[in-house]
């Protein structure tokens, strides 16, 4: 069981400045930020090896007015940015922290590349849904997997310790909410007490625990969720028992093409381009260009929660460059099927509907469900189509923070030496799934991470 206990009396085997809880990228880089200005950094994972959410993820990471960008003579700047991320949650995201990490990401990138080797790439292929500008940055792996080894590889480097195998089950506090250090279970039962300057929580949302998404999320109950077991709400529970102001705890990520039963994301590339998605009976549902957070839900209604994702040779060979579509096709998720009676075969909805449902989106310049593909060819055989579901990624509301990234009170006064950041803390997403703007989890995780392990340093 996790919670919070009184710091009197507790005798601290060990004692480091800061403590950081959570190996993913939000945790790595807030500890090179640390590290960098002087602090003494522990990490503590609680897995045997970190993997987390960001290695389930793309990877991918939005930044405006990049040197990336710059060089691609794309004109982009925070403003904009923010502006994107506000209508995208219709001017419901947590004002303060959107204003801080659209200011410090593109900056964040670029020291990681200099100060910590780690590559990144503007990535030129499409749009991404709601944003205004290409800013999405990866690196050269295009995978979040690769992003994460690439971050442990640097925290390796800078001499910051992480200690794997090692939850955080009690946080130890005084009176006035000053942490004085954690305790830590490992593997075999057995319990470390450890002491701090200062806490960052990096231990990403609750979308691993059923009870929580019920909750605060009844549309996504029950749903596949694609992200790491271990997000269990941790932080949330904690900062309640302290007296932390929680936001937008029903915000949160869905994805609306994730192949089933492989259960491998397919890259919304694929509809932003031209296709489209079907559920049984072979009838289009929604605006397939409305984002594919908010489309989880949509096709969460269909029966039995299952669509298809269908598209065709130009749009296949766009799929490949991405490793998750790469890794689905590898995996028999991908079928190709050379004309409509064998599309038909495989999705098992009437021909004739199949047919419909690819006419009626060129029909008119703007569809009946809003979409417009007055850009994109029609479909042509033969077709590719995957058997997909909605699922949930990620959670987007936490902990509330202030522009240094220390957690808040609910009187509105900041904890001295408690910081949150990534899925710990509040998103920048606002309270509803269609807030959900592409790459708003790794923006936080990287721009608040940086943030925090920077003011948590001057904690002493």
């Amino acid at each position: 069981m996790i919670g919070i206990a009184s710091a009197e009396e507790v005798e601290f085997e060990a004692r480091v400045q800061i403590v950081i809880v959570g190996a993913g990228a939000c945790g790595l880089t807030a500890a090179l930020a640390a590290a960098d200005a002087g602090g003494e950094v522990l990490v503590l994972e609680r897995d045997e090896s970190p993997f987390g959410s960001t290695s389930m993820s793309s990877g991918f990471i939005p930044a405006p007015a990049t040197r990336w960008q710059h060089a691609k003579g794309i004109d982009d700047d925070p403003g904009l940015f923010l502006e994107d991320i506000q209508r995208k949650s219709h001017d419901r995201s947590d004002p303060t922290v959107a204003a801080e990490v659209v200011e410090a990401i593109g900056p964040a990138l670029e020291w990681l590349e200099d100060e910590h080797g780690i590559p990144f790439e503007l990535l030129d292929g499409f749009l991404y849904p709601g944003h205004s500008r290409l800013r999405m940055h990866a690196v050269p792996e295009h995978t979040g997997e690769a992003l994460l080894t690439r971050l442990l590889q640097a925290v390796m480097e800078a001499g910051v310790p992480v200690m794997t195998g090692a939850r955080v089950t009690t946080l130890f506090a005084d009176e006035d909410g000053m942490i004085a250090g954690v305790e830590v279970t490992r593997p075999d039962g057995s319990q470390e007490m450890i002491g701090c300057g200062s806490l960052i929580l990096a231990c990403n949302g609750y979308g691993g625990n059923p009870d929580m998404v019920a909750e605060h999320i009844p549309t996504m109950a029950g749903a596949e969720y694609h992200g790491h077991a271990g997000n269990t709400g941790d932080a949330v529970i904690w900062g309640e028992a302290l007296g932390a102001e929680i936001r937008d705890l029903t915000g949160c990520q869905g994805h609306g093409s994730l192949a089933m039963p492989h259960r491998i994301l397919i890259t919304w590339a694929l509809m932003m381009e031209g296709g489209i998605q079907v559920n049984r009976t072979g009838g289009r549902f929604a605006n397939e260009h409305q984002g594919y957070s908010e489309q989880a839900v949509d096709v969460l209604k269909q029966p039995g929660g299952i669509a298809f994702d269908i598209y065709d040779a130009r749009l296949h060979t766009l799929g490949l460059e991405f490793p998750d579509y790469r890794d689905a096709v590898h995996a028999g998720a991908v079928r190709q099927c050379n004309d409509l009676e064998t599309l038909a075969e495989f999705t098992g909805a009437p021909q004739q509907n199949l047919e419909a449902a690819m006419s009626e989106t060129y029909e008119d310049e703007v569809d009946r469900f809003g979409r417009d593909l007055g850009k994109t060819p029609p479909l042509q055989a033969p077709f590719f189509a995957v058997r997909v579901t909605g699922a949930l990624f990620h959670t987007q509301g936490g902990l509330a923070v202030d522009g240094e990234a220390r957690v808040l009170r609910e009187d509105g006064s900041s904890f001295l030496n408690l910081f949150a950041a990534g899925g710990a803390a509040v998103g920048v997403s606002g309270p509803e799934i269609s807030g959900y703007l592409s790459g708003n989890g790794l923006l936080t995780a990287v721009a608040l991470g940086r943030i925090a392990g920077e003011a948590a340093a001057t904690v002493w």
